[in-house]
């Protein structure tokens, strides 16, 4: 009976530990030893769409913590908590409706969930070659990648981050953490290995 147990139990476990956030959020490559199919792919994203690896990491961290189900705190009326958000913004990379709505009908992807690694990477991996491609900035250069990530493109071209002293320092902190990532990264990418066949399974 007990064996019965641990057998059906044993899917919710797993999928626990896929969806829970890393054990270290410091370091790159404990972040995809601990979760190789994640930097199968973030590689995958790295090689589709130019943006590095490291830039990915940085901006989930800042965006969501590595939560699958971050979301923005419930609103409230005179005090009291409501039932609704204050934004629409939800999984890794914090993605609004309607820019998730977007990128889908761009991309074609229909059935990507926010709450879906592969497809927030791949996510960020398409909004930074727009950004590139409509406003000019390196796919390298997370500081400008954040600050249109979280602006939107035309906010970054009307420069709003610059009334806000806090975005900046937090596009600081973004570039700072990707450049941290990248050295991490540079000392043992070669011997990441990709998920085995049978995870999350």
């Amino acid at each position: 009976m007990q064996r019965i147990c641990l057998f059906l139990m044993l899917p919710l476990l797993l999928a626990s530990c896929a969806t829970a956030p890393p054990s270290n959020v410091e370091n790159a490559c404990r972040i995809f030893r601990e979760k190789p199919d994640w930097f199968d792919a973030s590689l995958t994203v790295e090689q589709k769409y130019g943006l590095p690896i490291q830039v990915q990491l940085a901006i989930m961290r800042q965006e969501s913590s590595f939560r699958h189900n971050a979301a923005p705190p419930r609103d409230s009326f005179l005090g009291i908590p409501m039932w609704w958000r204050v934004s629409s913004a939800y999984g890794y990379a914090q993605v609004k409706d309607e820019t998730w709505d977007w990128y889908k009908d761009r991309t074609g992807n229909w059935g990507a969930d926010r709450d879906d690694y592969d497809d927030a990477v791949d996510f960020m991996g398409w909004y930074a070659d727009v950004s590139q491609k409509t406003l000019g900035i390196s796919k390298w250069d997370a500081y400008n990648q954040y600050l249109a990530y979280h602006e939107g493109h035309g906010g970054w071209q009307r420069k709003t981050y610059n009334s806000k002293g806090w975005l900046v320092s937090v596009a600081r902190k973004v570039d700072a953490n990707a450049r941290m990532y990248g050295e991490q990264l540079r000392s043992c990418r070669h011997s990441l290995k990709s998920s085995p066949w049978w995870w999350p399974f």
